[in-house]
């Protein structure tokens, strides 16, 4: 059984989360949602994301300032929870947290595990448009 420690940050974790994905102009993840974005044809990306990881936290005001650049304005962006979305992960065929994945026309075009280079996310990016 957990003890007040844990029950409290565990609390505190799952409250940050939505202002997490606000703040990045991302949606959380839902199923039923991701799958309307894909069938759009827009320009999709989608973060595997974990609020205990470094690199998450390196990968997120990147993603912000670039969904805020009016070159990627129609992307459609969902944080997937990397501790309680494994089912979309396992969909997705993304084993780790960290990776960023873009999609074209509701295909997968390209994806990235652990980059940090606001460069390399940029054109990982454009990839989808």
């Amino acid at each position: 059984m957990p003890n007040r420690r844990q029950f409290l940050f565990a609390a505190a974790a799952a409250l940050a989360l939505p202002s997490l994905a606000a703040a990045a102009g991302m949606q959380r993840y839902a199923n039923v949602n991701f799958e309307e974005a894909l069938a759009s044809g827009a320009p999709v990306v989608a973060h595997i994301d974990a609020d205990w990881c470094p690199t998450c936290r390196a990968q997120r005001p990147i993603l912000t300032k670039l969904l805020q650049d009016g070159r990627f304005a129609a992307f459609r962006a969902f944080q997937i929870d990397y501790d309680t979305e494994k089912k979309a992960m396992r969909a997705l065929n993304a084993p780790d947290r960290s990776t960023i994945i873009v999609f074209r026309s509701g295909r997968e075009v390209a994806r990235s595990v652990a980059d940090t280079k606001e460069a390399a996310i940029a054109a990982l990016l454009d990839r989808a448009l």
